[in-house]
């Protein structure tokens, strides 16, 4: 008898995806005391480099399924991430953190209405276009240029990120692709964040972006990973809109940046279009993958029943258990006797002396095919 294992209790998905947005935004907030220090360059080369580490310990670069053709993929989602953290930091050095995430969300809002061919679908970039024009409140003439220009260039770097990353994760499964291209990203950062971090590193310093990198990016693939395991691409996508939300309350928690009326608009404007353009908008599987658990599946199965000879035999009996003796199905009985010893008699006699056998051989024979009958134990074969 197996133990039954007590079931812990399961975080829903929903919370795995708002966790790690949680853990990115916050990741983000704590990053701007650093940046003080060290400066975005300099913060986003010590967070890359710390969560290079983190993922090359806990998974092995698959080098060895690399192909020729995936190098200038790998290479250059590494280098794109480099420069989208570098200017995503410089961003929320300048302007609010969430109006600089409500700007670097138009990137994969736009690569969403592009994708479902649908015109109808292009009212959602402008919708937060719109969005991101109440929340800056430009007529103000209070906003930064510099910073709304790296917050642009942040949304264009998550727009090929998004691009780079799905080619990339048709051909490596798991955290494969992120231990090949975090430390590619890492010494992206190094060319600008080592000249502009020297003279400012202390053994303080060194800890607080391990922490970082933690949360950003380590704990978010973990979160994401087990959430897109139970959501469809479109759910995911659609949750993924409150993350301007989630920028601008921990900007008034952390950071104590606190947001007008009007720019509380301008991201409620920004959340509604990313949700919107979610739907139909679940990415179709490449046309040679197969999907887990069904096609792979049946495939491997075949080839297991031509390879063992079961392919052209009938599906067996619903198995109920070991039966005994006296209930063995008469069919049974006299389907053994005429073929249990691998010949089949032609003369009639002996075809009735098998059909009607004697008792000591009836005994035997079902003897015989109780030892034949699988017990409720043993695997069955597919």
């Amino acid at each position: 008898m197996t133990q039954r294992i007590p079931r812990a209790a399961a975080v829903p998905p929903w919370g795995l995806a708002v966790s790690a947005m949680l853990s990115v935004q916050l990741g983000s907030a704590l990053s701007v005391h650093l940046i003080s220090t060290v400066g975005p360059a300099g913060t986003a080369w010590l967070r890359l480099s710390a969560g290079a580490l983190i993922f090359l310990a806990l998974a092995r670069p698959p080098l060895r399924s690399i192909r020729r053709h995936d190098v200038p993929a790998i290479v250059g989602l590494g280098v794109t991430t480099g420069l989208q953290t570098i200017v995503f930091l410089a961003a929320i050095d300048r302007i609010p953190l969430g109006t600089a995430v409500a700007v670097e969300f138009l990137g994969p809002l736009t690569i969403a209405a592009v994708r479902s061919h649908s015109r109808r679908a292009l009212i959602w970039p402008a919708m937060a276009l719109a969005g991101v024009v109440v929340l800056t409140q430009p007529w103000h003439g209070g906003i930064d240029p510099a910073g709304l220009g790296f917050a642009a260039l942040a949304a264009a770097g998550w727009a090929t990120y998004i691009l780079l990353t799905q080619r990339l994760g048709d051909r490596f499964a798991g955290t494969g692709a992120l231990s090949l291209t975090i430390p590619i990203a890492a010494v992206t950062a190094a060319v600008f964040g080592i000249p502009q971090a020297v003279g400012h590193l202390t053994l303080g310093i060194l800890p607080v972006a391990a922490g970082l990198a933690l949360l950003l990016p380590v704990l978010p693939y973990a979160f994401e990973l087990l959430a897109l395991r139970q959501m469809t691409p479109a759910a995911f996508g659609t949750l993924m809109a409150l993350e301007p939300a989630i920028g601008v309350v921990l900007g008034l928690l952390v950071l104590h940046q606190t947001p007008s009326i009007t720019q509380l608009a301008g991201i409620v404007l920004v959340v509604l279009a990313g949700a919107a353009a979610q739907r139909g908008g679940r990415r179709l599987p490449p046309a040679s993958s197969v999907e887990p658990g069904h096609g792979d599946a049946r495939e491997k199965g075949d080839d297991r029943s031509r390879s063992s000879g079961l392919a052209a035999m009938p599906p067996p009996p619903r198995r109920l258990g070991p039966q005994r003796k006296d209930e063995l199905p008469a069919q049974s009985v006299s389907r053994q006797a005429s073929d249990g010893d691998g010949t089949r008699s032609g003369q009639p006699g002996e075809q009735h002396e098998r059909q009607h056998p004697q008792p000591e051989d009836q005994r035997c024979q079902r003897l015989e095919q109780l030892r034949r009958v699988p017990s409720a134990t043993e695997p069955a074969v597919r």
